[in-house]
């Protein structure tokens, strides 16, 4: 089984790097929504890769893609939204994507970092949305945009994912998550890209993240190499009490279809500020694994939280607990 870690400020230190692989990582997620591989260049040449050979580690190497998905810009500073006021996006305002402002409309629901903070369009202006916030917080830099209910037309890569994958090679990326997959036409997209590079054996992992991508299940699971079930953005376009369901099923449909997945998201997210998990996360985990999960990823907890060697040590001990009591077939 497969551990994997998201690489950011809390575990680029070769020596914090060497404890996760040592605590049974087996590779680590880099998320190009906020950084490039270009930048990433020199930390992976001096640190992640030397700290995984001395593990004893092949480790591999993840990039998640921009793609279609809509996130919030470069703030000068984290910007406070209290419940009740008014908030602009777009010109005047806090950035975001002109594909936002496009597909917005008055009375749409719009959950910002995977729904911590939510909004609502009361005015509809030429080049920017008046909102109101409904539930407030502290909004930082490139954090996830949803229009709830409402899917905006968006390139399946961007200019700044083919610059990227310029560089997989020379940084040896040996997986590529293509996030917000609407069918196998998005994974052609990617397929294609890849070819131009030479990169035909990077494994292409789809992450579903809506209702579309449910819909097209099938034909994403023959089109991938991998299921990705990401549940931050999953969790934004339905109900939260019916996320359970779906994780089941899509689980229940890569297993009928021979197709591997993963579960990804707040499997261990109260480790971002504290050294103990909750019984419920380390049950999500467990019950992951029985499902069939043939990897499991942690991404806050590792790449900003407290406690990343702790959070990576309960994810596999409590993993290998589960495939010791055996799997759904």
């Amino acid at each position: 089984m497969e551990f994997y870690g998201t690489l950011g400020d809390a575990c680029w230190e070769r020596e914090t790097l060497e404890a996760l692989f040592r605590a049974g990582m087996t590779g680590a997620r880099l998320n190009l929504s906020h950084t490039t591989l270009e930048a990433c260049a020199p930390l992976l040449e001096e640190r992640f890769w030397p700290a995984a050979r001395q593990a004893g580690v092949e480790a591999k190497l993840i990039v998640d893609l921009q793609g279609p998905e809509l996130r919030v810009g470069t703030l000068k500073e984290p910007v406070s939204l209290a419940e009740g006021a008014e908030v602009l996006l777009g010109a005047g305002g806090i950035p975001v994507p002109a594909a936002a402002l496009a597909a917005a409309r008055t009375g749409d629901e719009i959950s910002l970092d995977d729904s911590a903070l939510l909004l609502t369009v009361v005015e509809e202006r030429p080049d920017a949305l008046l909102c109101q916030v409904e539930r407030g917080g502290l909004l930082k830099s490139r954090k996830s945009m949803a229009i709830l209910g409402v899917q905006p037309d968006t390139p399946a890569l961007t200019e700044e994912d083919r610059r990227n994958l310029d560089w997989a090679a020379r940084c040896g990326v040996t997986d590529v998550l293509q996030p917000f997959v609407r069918g196998a036409e998005d994974l052609a997209v990617l397929r294609g890209a890849l070819a131009e590079r030479g990169l035909e054996r990077v494994r292409v992992m789809a992450k579903i993240e809506n209702q579309l991508g449910i819909e097209k299940l099938d034909e994403i699971i023959d089109a991938s190499d991998v299921i990705c079930i990401a549940r931050g953005d999953l969790g934004n376009s339905m109900p939260l009490w019916e996320l359970p369901a779906a994780q089941k099923g899509i689980a229940a449909r890569c297993r009928t279809a021979g197709r591997s997945f993963f579960v990804v998201t707040q499997l261990l997210w109260s480790m971002e500020q504290r050294a103990v998990p909750t019984r419920a996360e380390v049950c999500d985990i467990y019950n992951a694994v029985l499902d069939g999960s043939d990897a499991l990823m942690l991404t806050g907890e590792t790449a900003a939280g407290r406690y990343p060697v702790q959070a990576m040590e309960y994810l596999v001990k409590t993993a290998r607990s589960a495939l010791s009591t055996g799997r759904a077939g």
